[in-house]
């Protein structure tokens, strides 16, 4: 009788407080791609547990001290995390895991490999609302040849927004796979890495769309075959 693969194991990282929603939304597309889950949080690390691969969510600003910058704005910050899912990511590329980073957690990433965040959005857009929403009404442009363009199929997505800061200097290995009509990055990957993704939008709000539920099946595939 041949051997049953067990499934994968993804690491789901999140504050201590707040945020459940789309964590839980998360976990439920991650079990939808077949994947088992591992919720880590600065009050339960779980460092014992090695995954499989890693979602860094969404959630509050980053402390920019973290890319030597001085504070800007009064953003909320939490430190306790922040530490966290800067060990997570740093465990995950010296790994080579694969790493789906969302909102906050495609910002970490790009900070983590050097780069450098814009501490607020509003003066910088012209053609876009600074109006959060989890509905699909802004416009991502693809860029053409990128690992995204093709999982999307397409140079033109519709996305939703739920953030004040944005990424700027891009991190060492990272390039920018896509942007919303005012030029900021909304999407970053590492062509020279098997699956290292961020995403500025929230795709776990946005399962109804067959593309983003196969996000999360991309990195689910990306984790099987790492283990195998």
């Amino acid at each position: 009788m041949a051997r049953r693969e067990r499934p994968v194991l993804i690491a789901v990282t999140g504050p201590d407080r707040g945020g459940w929603a789309p964590r839980a939304l998360v976990n439920l597309a991650l079990w939808m791609a077949g994947a088992r889950t591992l919720n880590l949080r600065p009050s339960r690390p779980h460092a014992e547990v090695e995954p499989d691969g890693v979602v860094i969510t969404g959630g509050h600003d980053i402390d920019p001290v973290l890319y030597a910058s001085a504070p800007e704005v009064r953003p909320r910050h939490d430190r306790a995390r922040d530490a966290l899912e800067a060990a997570v990511i740093d465990r995950a590329l010296a790994r080579g895991l694969p790493i789906l980073g969302i909102c906050r957690g495609a910002q970490l990433l790009n900070v983590r490999l050097g780069g450098s965040l814009f501490q607020e959005l509003r003066s910088r857009r012209r053609y876009t609302s600074n109006r959060w929403t989890p509905l699909p009404l802004k416009t991502l442009c693809v860029a053409e040849g990128s690992w995204l363009h093709g999982h999307l199929g397409r140079t033109r997505e519709r996305i939703n927004s739920l953030h004040n800061q944005g990424i700027d200097r891009l991190g060492v290995g990272l390039v920018v796979a896509g942007h919303d009509l005012d030029g900021i990055v909304q999407a970053i990957e590492s062509p020279d890495r098997p699956f290292v993704v961020g995403v500025q939008w929230h795709p776990e709000f946005l399962l109804y769309r067959a593309p983003q539920r196969r996000l999360f099946g991309a990195l689910v595939e990306a984790a099987r075959r790492r283990a195998a």
